[in-house]
């Protein structure tokens, strides 16, 4: 091995060692963090070293990334980087700001935590506001040993100046290795290879996201395996989806009165509605997100081409949603939409990418006696969904890519056929031992490119001579492919059914199924409204429910937002449980919430809605522009000024709606 580090040149044993010398530093922090501040609930070892694992990995990262510009330096400037004077002056400088700037950091990760329980996030810049920096510093001499902590800190970095100017004079003074051009190339591309490995720190499609570190629900394990300075930045975006307290206070009474809320508060701003228990059958919840499936593309609404069979009759025979929104067009929206019941109303990423948006109390905790399951035919490293369940579902199974036997398809993971052959499997063994379980099961094969990947299946694409092309753009695709994706999303819609009823589980679990928005279409004329031209088509999806032997077949017309499933769903099965959020139980006669809210995009402009079995009414999100709609008459032509007083209240609850899920993606955490 010595053999081998002297054949390295030594501008890259400098910044390799280098390297290492600043991980080292960042795991010091670690076990300090470890050893002093760390006191955990979770009796569960592996937990803990699992934490320590993905926080290694996490320290390596910010050691890699922080150390590009020095390898950069070093491989231009090669055998330059020591004899130099500038350069040694211009990288000693960046080496003093890196530690200094860590040091300092750290420092107050550890005071935040100490004094909060949090890690380091952008909310300690609040401290340093404007007409507050004088009584904080107050508290900070009042509270803390300050000189001691200024001593040690001088001591420390001296400490840590005096290490990285010796590891540079350490290969400043060894023999230079001779490298020919050929070598020097290679070394390039091994030392940038090394780094993106590291950097990357995953073996799987998606790299290392910080939601691995929330495996649990225990703050301390999830605290251990974060990096600090990486969950700083991370959160550094959220200061521009934040909330506006006084806003939320001002329409708080509007909100509260629509949800009904237990004991209203516009101090404590209190959103809790308490559910009690009903004696109804404790059946099996199988939630199915369907890729992209709009209203418009499925046999459920009509469209002419009628190549969804199998949604049709399920809507047939069981409870069909007529008009059902989703709050945005993405599919991380809905997943964290129909989960904590708050639209996910971010202008930045979206909030499964925010990890104080996170941490909510949710309705699918609460399922209590049941198994739970989320199952992804791809990596829920996607997005960072993994923290949207581990952190907030005690006991959540994940079920993901590396668990199946199927072979991956494409960038989306196994195929939905295979997905759900061995999801049925899951199923059935739950149903065998008698153990109630409720599962999210997400299709993702219906998405561009459409490469509709049949996978163990005989499911059969139609030519160009199968389908009239009018016919084909009349309903709205874009392409025959896009056809194809959503006939072969009801095949294995269809494959699902039969595969619940061989196994047993059919007759005593009840199926839900939505979209998670609208695909990519062309103008079409047959659906009720011309939510093509009002835009809502975006949001407008497909979704029933279907259980043979436990409800009866209706058709809902009144609006259904995706925020209502869980309130709903834990009705239908007489689950008690703690509303925090912002759906609501639609079959619930003693409380009727006929307003949804939804946002959308026309003409490049965002707009925040809410939309009732009559009226629409819709706010450009960048002006105070605002319009009403009837739905039953014109439903393009404004009439806000023909219904003052029905505008002002939509108004307000749009805004309610809006300040409030704001406030809440923020302060809705567990206790």
């Amino acid at each position: 091995m010595k053999k081998l580090w002297g054949t390295v040149p030594r501008y890259l044993r400098y910044v390799f060692t280098q390297t290492a010398y600043l991980l080292l530093i960042l795991l010091f922090f670690r076990a300090i963090f470890y050893f002093c501040c760390f006191t955990t609930t979770d009796p569960n070892p592996r937990d803990v070293t699992r934490a320590w694992y993905l926080g290694f990995k996490f320290d390596l990262r910010l050691a890699l990334i922080l150390m590009v510009p020095l390898l950069l330096l070093a491989l231009i400037s090669r055998e330059k980087f020591f004899n130099r004077p500038l350069i040694r002056r211009i990288h000693f400088i960046y080496l003093f700001i890196v530690y200094l700037g860590l040091v300092l950091l750290y420092l107050l990760d550890l005071g935040e935590y100490s004094y909060l329980g949090v890690r380091l996030e952008p909310s300690i810049l609040r401290f340093a506001a404007s007409g507050e920096r004088a009584d904080n510093t107050r508290m900070l001499w009042q509270s803390y040993h300050v000189v001691r902590w200024a001593l040690g800190l001088i001591v420390f970095f001296a400490i840590t100046w005096w290490g990285f100017r010796r590891i540079f004079y350490h290969q400043a003074t060894a023999l230079a290795v001779r490298v020919s051009r050929g070598k020097y190339v290679g070394w390039i591309i091994g030392s940038v290879l090394l780094f993106a490995a590291g950097i990357y720190g995953n073996f799987a499609y998606f790299p290392l996201r910080w939601s691995q570190a929330m495996f649990t629900r225990d703050n301390a394990i999830t605290s251990l395996a974060l990096n600090p300075i990486l969950y700083f930045t991370s959160n550094l975006s959220v200061n521009d989806d934040t909330f506006d307290v006084q806003k939320t206070r001002k329409y708080y009474t509007t909100m509260a009165r629509y949800l009904e809320v237990d004991q209203p508060d516009e101090q404590a701003l209190n959103y809790l509605r308490t559910v009690p228990a009903k004696d109804k059958p404790k059946l099996n919840v199988i939630m199915v997100m369907m890729e992209s499936t709009g209203a418009a593309p499925t046999s459920v609404f009509n469209n002419p081409l009628q190549g969804t069979p199998h949604m049709k009759q399920l809507a047939d025979s069981g409870i069909c949603f007529e008009n059902f929104y989703v709050p945005a067009i993405s599919t991380a929206k809905t997943v964290y939409g129909v989960t904590t019941g708050l639209p996910d109303i971010t202008r930045e990423k979206t909030a499964s990418r925010h990890p104080r948006m996170v941490d909510q109390r949710v309705v699918m905790d609460q399922f209590k006696g049941y198994e739970k399951y989320y199952l992804l035919g791809g990596n829920t490293n996607w997005a960072n969904i993994r923290a949207v369940f581990t952190n907030n579902v005690d006991s959540i199974k994940i079920f993901e890519e590396g668990y199946y036997k199927s072979p991956k398809a494409d960038v989306w993971g196994v195929s939905d056929y295979d997905l759900i052959t061995e999801a049925n499997d899951i199923f059935k063994a739950a149903h065998d031992k008698k153990q109630p379980f409720i599962a999210f099961l997400q299709l993702a094969d219906n998405h561009p490119p459409y490469t509709t990947t049949a996978g163990a299946g005989d499911f059969k694409k139609l030519t160009a001579q199968e389908v009239d092309p009018q016919k084909l753009k009349a309903s709205g695709f874009v392409s025959l492919a896009q056809f194809n994706a959503v006939r072969y999303e009801d095949y294995n819609i269809g494959h699902l059914m039969e595969l619940a009823k061989k196994s047993g589980y059919l007759d005593h679990t009840l199926f839900v199924f939505f979209g998670d928005h609208n695909c990519v279409l062309n103008p079409y004329k047959f659906m009720p409204l011309p939510e093509y031209e009002m835009a809502t088509g975006g949001v407008h999806v497909t979704a029933m429910m279907y259980s043979p032997k436990n409800i009866v077949p209706q058709r809902v017309h009144n609006p259904v937002s995706l925020l209502d499933m869980y309130p709903t769903v834990a009705g239908m099965v007489g689950m008690p449980y703690k509303n925090y959020t912002l759906g609501t139980d639609i079959f619930d006669s003693t409380h009727v919430h006929p307003y949804k809210f939804i946002s959308y995009v026309r003409n490049q402009a965002v707009y925040y809605a809410v939309i009732g079995p009559q009226y629409l009414f819709e706010q450009q999100a960048n002006t105070a522009q605002t319009a009403l709609y009837d739905l039953k008459a014109n439903p393009q032509l404004d009439i806000k000024a023909q219904l003052p007083d029905t505008a002002r209240y939509l108004e307000h609850l749009t805004h309610g709606f809006y300040e409030s899920t704001r406030y809440l993606m923020l302060n809705n955490k567990k206790g």
